[in-house]
């Protein structure tokens, strides 16, 4: 494999902007979410029994104990530790020299501090795959803030290859267990053509791409099967241009996604491992030294294309036999079907784990050994020395981050040295290394179940209360929102999949929305004047489940009534009141007093000035904003910001917003000098 220093910057660049997006989406969500009056108060998981410090963080690995030493409340703190994480991540965005280790640590342990605290409003697999990549960050990323110097090390190839191992598992993983849940609609290769309206927020592409013919939508599930089951193992090869084919297809998959669906940052951060298969070669565009790295036979040229058309022919031929692909002269396609069965899967899936493993030992040796002879060729005693040194703590540090994946990865983990479960066992609560396999079963086969929730302020007369995102309005064009995660509007599409009991904070929500919370209110419509009861709170509520499939015309949603989801209650009401109690929802101890110190106002500060302002909109203003700096990095278009502003803002968002664009061009045009004109940027 050539040098990787192009990939690798890319690489924490792009972890950057995640890990912005992240804690700017996040931050948004905080008062509703996890305020004193939210629907899951984050203080509720931490009890300050006055035990030492170091006790409350083994106990809980969060910043947030800290608060009550700095005089914050909870929630301040909650939100004052997303504004640093916000922060330092732009600051990794322009300027290189924060893409550091030290950076990438503070940014991995602002993020835990969330999840620790963040119930099942922060339990989804992306979550936890963020908290895995930013830890492989910290190995990645040089030391830039320490030793002043951002240049190439010898142990580079061996920590970037644990995000190449962390990619295959991720999505081997994710095309296995499709199959090995034995879901219907995988195994009939129907999956799509539920998919696309079933999915928690589709895009308007996804309308589109739901009337395709079933012939198209069941080929693109063997297309899918193809992508994350068999093109993984290629992430090994030796051979360049295998690697790059892999490369082209998952990113393809993954814009797909991306278009079809709005998934976060999940897929963004997806293309972002992807970018580990890639080497400086095919960054700069150097399509003329391609061979370059090939011996000068042209023998051996022509016998590693040759292996090359063997290895797709393989595919190909493969995939045709295991979904028996053929031509449909009758509906002018080409039909498929599953020709396998689970037993059979089952046993290839015994073949293929073992060697897949040892598959991982041969490419990571690999590495090792190349980056160990480059530290013996390095001249000067001390360099060579210090290099050895290094290679030690990383290469040991890359075998054990691969030995632990072992164990959430190979369910018959009793094979492996029990020192490898212990060191799991140990880590495990810290999110570094994590088990995944996204859409294991196909939801809404008999259409979409949809929560709809309804006031009124007689008992008489019922309103709609429509959400700013998940579906609701019949005619309301679905959202385009990536990679903003609206997470009330996720956890009510996984509550309208079973009864209103196995989702507790349903509960809580109807309380909140009786008592009028403007915090809460603000996670459904974020221009509370959009809220039907924006002036006075509903004196009853209710819930009701619909059945919702896309349209053949352009009135997007189409549905029919289900079943009631949650009874008619008001305050006060014994159902409501029970429920509240049986799942511990009330407060029993009133909150801290809200601090008054200079940290403390400065948070509510920032919070008054972008309430009002959709979380989507605020993120591509930043994500723009960076764009910007890069793009024209003399004239940035932060004098066309006002225009901007004013279609889109309102007065004191804009006035707010535009200070800080201003500020910040000129802090990072400043310390940009700096950088240049010190050794630090060398």
């Amino acid at each position: 494999m050539g040098e990787i220093v192009l990939p690798r910057r890319m690489f924490l660049w792009c972890m950057a902007v995640i890990y912005l997006t992240a804690f700017v989406s996040l931050y948004v969500q905080i008062p509703g979410l996890y305020g004193n009056e939210g629907l899951l108060p984050a203080r509720w998981q931490l009890r300050y029994s006055g035990k030492p410090l170091v006790e409350q963080l083994l106990s809980s690995p969060t910043l947030l104990w800290l608060g009550p030493r700095l005089g914050l409340d909870t929630h301040t703190a909650m939100e004052l530790l997303c504004l640093i994480g916000a922060a330092l991540s732009l600051a990794a965005t322009l300027v290189e020299a924060f893409r550091d280790s030290v950076v990438f640590f503070c940014l991995w342990v602002l993020y835990l501090s969330m999840y620790e605290v963040g119930q099942v409003f922060l339990y989804f697999q992306w979550d936890n795959l963020l908290l895995e990549t930013g830890f492989l960050c910290i190995l990645v990323a040089p030391l830039t803030l320490i030793r002043g110097s951002r240049g190439v090390r010898e142990h580079d190839r061996v920590t970037f290859w644990l995000i190449r191992w962390l990619l295959f598992r991720l999505m081997f993983a994710s095309g296995v267990v499709k199959l090995t849940s034995r879901c219907p609609t995988w195994w009939g290769l129907t999956a799509l053509t539920y998919h696309y309206e079933t999915q928690c927020i589709p895009t308007p592409l996804a309308w589109f791409a739901h009337q395709l013919p079933v012939w198209w939508q069941k080929l693109s599930v063997v297309g899918a099967f193809v992508i994350e089951i068999a093109v993984p193992f290629l992430f090994f090869s030796p051979l360049r241009r295998l690697r790059l084919g892999a490369f082209y297809l998952q990113v393809l998959l993954q814009v797909l996604i991306i278009l079809s669906g709005n998934y976060n940052f999940f897929n963004l951060l997806t293309v972002t491992l992807c970018l580990s298969l890639l080497d400086d070669r095919h960054h700069k565009l150097c399509a003329l030294s391609l061979s370059l790295l090939y011996l000068d036979s042209k023998l051996w040229s022509w016998l590693c294309y040759l292996l090359e058309l063997v290895v797709w022919a393989l595919v190909i031929v493969g995939t045709v036999i295991s979904f028996d692909l053929q031509l449909d002269t009758v509906k002018k396609g080409i039909s498929s079907r599953t020709a396998f069965t689970y037993h059979q899967f089952n046993l290839f899936l015994k073949t293929v784990t073992i060697p897949s493993i040892w598959i991982g030992v041969l490419s990571l040796t690999w590495e090792m050994v190349t980056s160990l002879f480059r530290c013996a060729c390095v001249s000067g005693f001390f360099k060579r020395f210090w290099g050895t040194v290094q290679w030690t703590v990383f290469a040991g540090a890359a075998a054990s981050m691969f030995a632990v994946s072992l164990v959430s990865s190979y369910d018959s983990n009793s094979r492996l040295w029990p020192g490898v479960r212990q060191a799991y066992e140990m880590v495990d609560r810290y999110q570094v290394v994590n088990s995944y396999g996204l859409f294991r079963r196909m939801t809404g086969v008999g259409g979409r179940p949809e929560v709809v929730i309804e006031g009124s302020s007689d008992g008489v007369t019922w309103t709609e209360i429509e959400f700013m995102y998940k579906p609701g309005n019949l005619s309301a064009s679905p959202p385009m929102l990536t990679p903003h995660q609206p997470r009330l509007d996720w956890q009510m599409w996984f509550a309208a999949l079973g009864p209103n009991t196995q989702s507790p904070w349903f509960t809580s929500l109807m309380y909140r929305l009786l008592q009028g919370k403007r915090d809460v209110i603000e996670l459904i419509q974020s221009d509370v004047s959009q809220y039907p009861f924006h002036q006075q709170p509903p004196a009853y509520l209710r819930a009701h489940r619909y059945r919702y499939w896309f349209t053949e015309s352009k009135r997007w949603w189409r549905r029919v009534y289900d079943e009631e989801f949650y009874p008619i209650v008001h305050l006060g009401n014994s159902f409501l009141e029970g429920m509240l109690n049986q799942y511990g929802l009330k407060d029993k101890s009133p909150p801290r007093r809200l601090s008054n110190t200079t940290v403390a106002q400065a948070v509510r500060w920032v919070r008054s000035q972008v309430r009002g302002v959709p979380a989507h909109t605020l993120i591509w203003t930043l994500i723009a904003y960076v764009f910007c700096i890069f793009v024209f990095p003399d004239q940035p278009l932060i004098n066309n910001m006002p225009a901007l502003f004013h279609r889109h803002f309102t007065a004191p968002h804009r006035t707010f917003l535009y200070f800080c664009f201003i500020t910040l061009q000129k802090v990072f045009k400043h310390f940009n000098a700096f950088l240049v004109s010190s050794d630090i940027y060398c």
